[in-house]
């Protein structure tokens, strides 16, 4: 498929709530950030998300507020093998890479030990 923007799509269309692994983008545009997070926090999916804006403040604002896994700010798409790869709601399972991803192959234990020649339990009489 070619690379296609795609604007003016309404709200309720596949293009705008699936997720597209593919050269595609839906452009809408917006009147405060408010609304902006909101239109891009209101999906089932939250893989990765991309803030584009020369306010550093405002970028990182707008970052924290997005309920997605990964996001970049003034790039998209690099991956480094050390941080987490995953996203949020139905856009994927647990995390991967970095030692988030090793975590998911790991099964956590507790083993506590009593050293003492006293018996322990409050229980006891």
């Amino acid at each position: 498929m070619r690379p296609t923007i795609l604007t003016d799509v309404p709200l309720d269309s596949d293009a705008w709530v699936e997720e597209i692994f593919g050269p595609v983008v839906c452009v809408r545009p917006f009147e405060t950030e408010h609304e902006a997070v909101r239109l891009a926090n209101d999906s089932r999916f939250g893989l990765a998300a991309a803030v584009m804006s020369k306010d550093n403040a405002r970028a990182e604002r707008v970052a924290a507020a997005l309920r997605a896994g990964i996001v970049w700010i003034n790039c998209s798409q690099p991956t480094f093998t050390e941080a987490p790869w995953g996203g949020y709601k139905q856009s994927g399972i647990g995390r991967e890479l970095g030692r988030w991803g090793l975590d998911n192959y790991l099964e956590t234990k507790q083993i506590t030990k009593l050293v003492s020649e006293e018996p322990w339990g409050w229980y006891i009489k």
